[in-house]
């Protein structure tokens, strides 16, 4: 969450924009979009010539030794660089450089026109108006910025700003656009555990950022990047992402490009629709789907409405999240907490498939601050591997009190957190056997769910310990009232006493 010198910084950008006639905020989002990745590539491009120096390994840097203009004018590629054209004090001609160089060299990176990135990039312009120094300022106030990063030494600087940035807008509230905060992705992560093999899928990427945590989760360990086969697949086949706002596509679709992805398959796709035809495609499944409102019936997938006949996203796309996910596919979603206690046919019989006909493995109960201050819905994090064929048996449940921020608007750095803790103990279920029902977190067995109308809120199987409470007798009672009265008796005489004096 952006706060402090950073916050103002990007309020002086923004105020950029707008003095310089862009008002309309997504496109100030995606503009900006464009900008960050364009200096981005510049650090990439040099950090990449470094590893090929250690490594002994020849260096192809992803710029061109020249360039065409559109208008003609050959330059070298060198001034496609950030760190070169940003020197350019001349406005119109910097304009030139960016709009007629930059922005097409950026948008032709893909070696292959029918990739999921160059078709996200078709219809990309570039829109910051050519008048007076805007571009100029824009791209000092972003250096400015990425200065202000470094302190903070938060990577996520495309998707911060893109949520501040959100926030400014009044139907945010309705599009029900949010990012999941980066603490809870990597935690969710790390409950998933990534490996290289995996086929990685999030149904409702927005900006990308379960895959870009899967893919920092993987990068810990390199050593499976030696390996051709595993290293194409890494590049080109792990990671598929799905949404139905052409600008997230193309955020999502830089970011991946930034964390090295050559080929990410985000596509234009709504996901619960009957064009969807995707199952049994996925080893992994991260996602945070929208929560907000109901679909069009007639819009929505036959195979769906046959799991779960509903009109509510959340059950839809955790239906769909089960169709797409291979057998022994595992999945981490968030789902609002509704769906664990919701009362109707559609709600029990979600549950009941994930239960009987699955391996639910944990329920993890989220306090509903952490999505402030963007929303204050209650939520919950689901952790199952599809089977089809049960496996269920005792399901582990966890109340999350703290992140380590605080829960309201501001979200304060603070020291009280559980997510090590529900990482540890995820990771020793087999401990959490002797854990009562008083604690934080235990086990409850699949036939007691099932006998509870498979209710999965954690409520409902805690047991409460009420101190018992000693009260004094009646008689102790009656003596302690009349040695108050006796003593205020005393006062108001020796009060009246005084007045009379």
């Amino acid at each position: 969450m952006i706060t402090g010198d950073l916050k103002n910084k990007i309020d002086n950008l923004w105020e950029v924009f707008w003095t310089g006639g862009l008002t309309n905020p997504l496109d100030v989002v995606e503009q900006l979009t464009y900008l960050f990745f364009m200096r981005d590539l510049d650090d990439l491009d040099n950090s990449n010539k470094k590893d090929c120096e250690f490594f002994e390994q020849p260096f192809h840097s992803m710029f061109p030794t020249e360039v065409t203009l559109s208008n003609g004018e050959k330059l070298s590629g060198e001034l496609l660089k950030w760190s070169v054209f940003k020197t350019e004090s001349n406005p119109d001609r910097l304009f030139d450089i960016v709009s007629l160089g930059v922005f097409p060299f950026i948008k032709s990176l893909s070696v292959n026109e029918n990739t999921s990135f160059a078709k996200n990039m078709e219809n990309a312009v570039f829109k910051i108006p050519r008048e007076g120094t805007v571009l100029l300022r824009v791209i000092r106030k972003i250096d400015e910025i990425y200065d202000s990063m470094k302190i903070t030494k938060n990577v996520d600087i495309r998707g911060d700003v893109y949520e501040y940035l959100l926030s400014k807008i009044a139907q945010s509230g309705v599009n029900g656009q949010f990012r999941t905060p980066r603490h809870i992705i990597d935690m969710i992560v790390k409950l998933a555990k990534p490996i290289p093999a995996d086929y990685i899928c999030d149904p409702a990427c927005g900006t990308a950022g379960f895959l870009i945590g899967a893919e920092s989760y993987l990068m810990q360990d390199k050593t499976f990047l030696n390996n051709k086969e595993a290293k194409e697949h890494f590049q080109n086949d792990t990671f598929f992402g799905f949404d139905t706002d052409k600008t997230m596509l193309r955020i999502a679709s830089m970011n991946m490009i930034l964390h090295n992805i050559k080929d990410p398959k985000i596509q234009y796709m709504d996901s619960i629709s009957e064009k969807n035809k995707i199952e049994n495609r996925f080893t992994l499944i991260l996602a945070n789907p929208p929560f907000k409102g109901s679909v069009d019936e007639l819009s929505v997938s036959q195979s769906l409405k046959k799991m779960c006949n509903t009109k509510k996203t959340e059950l839809l796309f955790l239906a769909l999240m089960l169709r797409m996910l291979k057998v022994g596919g595992r999945c981490a979603c968030i789902v609002p907490s509704g769906v664990l206690f919701g009362t109707s046919k559609a709600h029990k019989d979600l549950r009941k498939k994930l239960v009987e006909e699955n391996i639910l493995q944990a329920v993890i109960s989220l306090p509903s601050g952490v999505f402030k201050p963007y929303a204050g819905v209650s939520t919950a994090i689901l952790i199952f591997t599809k089977t089809g064929a049960g496996g269920t048996k005792d399901v582990w449940f966890y109340d999350m009190h703290a992140d380590g921020f605080s829960l309201d608007d501001k979200r304060n750095p603070i020291e009280e957190n559980d997510i090590p803790d529900i990482i540890s103990r995820f990771e020793n279920l087999e401990q959490e056997k002797t854990r009562l029902r008083t604690d934080q977190s235990f086990l409850v067995p699949k036939q007691e769910i099932a006998d509870n109308n498979y209710d999965l809120s954690f409520n409902k199987y805690r047991e409460i310990v009420h101190e018992k409470v000693e009260y004094p007798s009646t008689d102790t009672l009656l003596t302690e009232i009349k040695s108050l009265q006796n003593e205020i008796a005393i006062e108001l005489k020796e009060l009246e006493s005084l007045l009379n004096a």
